[in-house]
C-alpha cells in the first residue's frame, strides 16, 4: 500500500511524505503508483522550478519526501491543498492501494520527519 502523508500545521500544509507500493498491479503497469507519482512529481517540481519555492526534496524507490523552507510555506499552498485533494480521491476509488493521511502539529511547524 501507498502511504501519503501530509505534514503541517492547524491551516498550513508544510510538506508530505510517500512511501510504499500500491500492489494494484507490476511494475510498469500499476495505474494507482503512477497516478501518485506523477502528481507528487508534478507538485514538487511546480513548487521548485515554475514558482521558485525553497524545499527539500528526495526521491529513492518507492519513498519521496517533500519539505518547504519556512518562508515558502504560505505560496504553496494551493499546490499542496491540490496534490492533497488528488490524493483523497485516489484514495476513496482505490482504498486498498492508497492511504491518504495528516499529521497536524499544533505548536510550532515540524518537518514531516519530526525533526524540527
Amino acid at each position: 500500500m501507498i502511504t501519503v502523508t501530509f505534514c503541517g500545521t492547524k491551516d498550513r500544509l508544510t510538506g508530505f511524505q510517500i512511501h510504499g507500493h500500491s500492489g494494484f498491479d507490476e511494475a510498469g503497469k500499476d495505474i494507482v503508483c503512477a497516478a501518485v507519482s506523477s502528481a507528487a512529481i508534478l507538485t514538487a517540481n511546480t513548487a521548485t522550478e515554475i514558482l521558485h519555492l525553497h524545499a527539500q526534496v528526495t526521491d529513492a524507490d518507492g519513498e519521496m519526501q517533500f519539505q518547504l523552507e519556512p518562508a515558502d510555506i504560505d505560496a504553496a499552498q494551493p499546490l499542496l491543498q491540490g496534490f492533497l485533494l488528488h490524493c483523497r480521491e485516489l484514495s476513496k476509488t482505490y482504498p486498498q492501494n492508497i492511504r491518504c493521511q495528516t499529521k497536524k502539529y499544533s505548536i510550532k511547524i515540524r518537518r514531516c520527519n519530526n525533526n524540527a
